[in-house]
């Protein structure tokens, strides 16, 4: 047998796992090669000394048990650490959404308060027997009337090439804030302009467009200018479109 095939198989003879006849084999080579035995030799040497260093270093049981139990409580308090954070995480979550939600509910519900006492001006002024306290037809007469009676000065548009007459217009209040009122004319359709300064109302109100079903009335709102308008009536959405556009073109 060769020395450098007997070097191939030496750690697997000296584990003991070579089959029993090359077991025998290469232990005949062993004995009769300097080469292979002194190798051998050096190996088992190792081994044994892997083996003492080994046993040298075997902690007790006691020892064990307390390294156990010393890195159970670093994992336990690590993991109650990161729960207790999840849950406040997820309490501040929590706590920011439903503040959310909450403030969105209330601004809606304030919001839907304003569009409530808009359409109960309009019914009400429907219901008058003098629903405008200024009776004209053209705009450069109804417009000066409101100077020196409200804190704020608008335009009304041009109606010629229209379907919309202007009948006059009143003054009105919305949450104790002076504003003006115009009543105009669609088809037998009657058609309320409200316009309030926008910084004296306490409602953040966006541009919207919507229909109360229960009074049949449609209604369209925006801000322009610094000022909050709203046009409401009985007339379709694209007529009560029509005259917010009209609205709109005078601050163009």
């Amino acid at each position: 047998m060769a020395c450098e095939v007997g070097k191939l198989k030496l750690d697997a003879y000296l584990d003991g796992e070579l089959p029993s006849e090359e077991m025998r084999a290469f232990d005949a080579h062993v004995r009769s090669c300097p080469a292979c035995a002194a190798d051998a030799l050096a190996r088992v040497q190792m081994k044994r000394a892997v083996q003492t260093a080994g046993k040298r270093f075997t902690p007790s049981a006691a020892f064990r048990q307390q390294m156990q139990e010393r890195f159970a409580g670093r994992a336990r308090r690590k993991s109650m650490g990161f729960a207790w954070m999840s849950a406040a995480a997820v309490v501040a979550v929590l706590a920011v959404v439903g503040l959310t939600f909450t403030n969105r509910g209330r601004e809606r519900a304030r919001a839907q308060q304003v569009y409530s006492e808009i359409a109960d001006l309009h019914v009400a002024t429907l219901a008058s027997s003098s629903p405008v306290d200024v009776v004209s037809t053209d705009r450069h007469t109804v417009k000066p009337w409101f100077q020196g009676k409200i804190p704020f000065a608008f335009d009304l548009p041009e109606l010629q090439n229209s379907d919309y007459s202007l009948l006059g217009g009143r003054m009105t209040y919305l949450e104790q804030t002076p504003g003006a009122q115009l009543i105009y004319e669609l088809r037998k359709h009657r058609i309320s302009v409200f316009v309030f300064p926008e910084g004296s109302l306490q409602e953040r109100l966006g541009k919207k467009s919507l229909a109360s079903k229960e009074l049949s009335f449609s209604m369209e709102t925006w801000s322009q200018g610094g000022l909050r308008y709203f046009v409401i009536g009985d007339a379709s959405t694209v007529d009560i479109d029509g005259l917010a556009r009209l609205f709109r073109s005078t601050g163009s």
